[in-house]
């Protein structure tokens, strides 16, 4: 193919391109680290939240472990709480040796085998759900309101760990008016402040950060 003096061609032309240099490269490689550095020192605490409003409903999530249960039986007695609802759907295991058919009524069972009074203690179950399975708790614990005539103006949520965010948002967001707080209770499955040494640190936090940026793509709402 026969060139011009400027260097062209038919088809193509010559044309200078600028790459970066060792210490562009190494700017970039120092800024994903601080970035890297921020993200595991920052994540936990930002996902576990720990928000109350002090309402006078305690509303604890009845598929914690025992001592998450024993933390929020502590909590109701320490706030002033009248009431303690316990929410949760049908048992995915285990449910033909137990009396107990939803996380609700297993939760509610364990408060009071500690030492919660059966007169403040209810259990809301929520029918099965693929997805989703907190909003539907939410869910069904708004409509208890509506058909036991309660309108409380702020409810307290128990949840675990880094799930407390993402429990506080779909509760909020099934409780429309009722102002929704938030207390985190200690995961002692793994170290908090070092989440990323143990894999279930790694699990817990990975799927909270995917299911809380998922909540701004698609609303529980759509999904049914």
């Amino acid at each position: 193919m026969s060139r011009n003096p400027e260097g062209r061609g038919w088809f193509f032309r010559d044309r200078v391109c600028r790459i970066p240099t060792w210490r562009t490269w190494l700017l970039v490689l120092v800024c994903l680290v601080l970035l890297g550095v921020q993200f595991l020192s920052s994540i936990h605490p930002f996902l576990a939240l720990s928000d109350p409003v002090r309402g006078d409903i305690l509303v604890v999530e009845g598929w914690l472990p025992d001592d998450a249960m024993a933390q929020a039986l502590s909590e109701f007695r320490r706030g002033g709480y009248r009431l303690m609802v316990t929410t949760g759907e049908p048992l995915i295991r285990g449910s033909v040796l137990s009396e107990y058919g939803t996380y609700a009524e297993l939760g509610a069972a364990i408060l009071h085998g500690m030492g919660a009074d059966q007169d403040s203690l209810f259990a809301v179950p929520s029918p099965p759900a693929r997805v989703n399975r907190t909003y539907a708790s939410a869910v069904a614990l708004a409509h208890w309101f509506r058909v036991t005539g309660r309108n409380p103006a702020a409810v307290d949520v128990v949840s675990l760990g880094a799930h407390a965010r993402r429990s506080r948002d779909l509760f909020q967001l099934a409780l429309g008016e009722t102002r929704v707080g938030i207390i985190a209770a200690g995961d002692r499955s793994y170290d908090p402040e070092r989440w990323w040494q143990t894999s279930r640190g790694v699990q817990s936090v990975m799927e909270e950060t995917v299911g809380y940026l998922y909540s701004f793509v698609r609303s529980p709402e759509e999904e049914g």
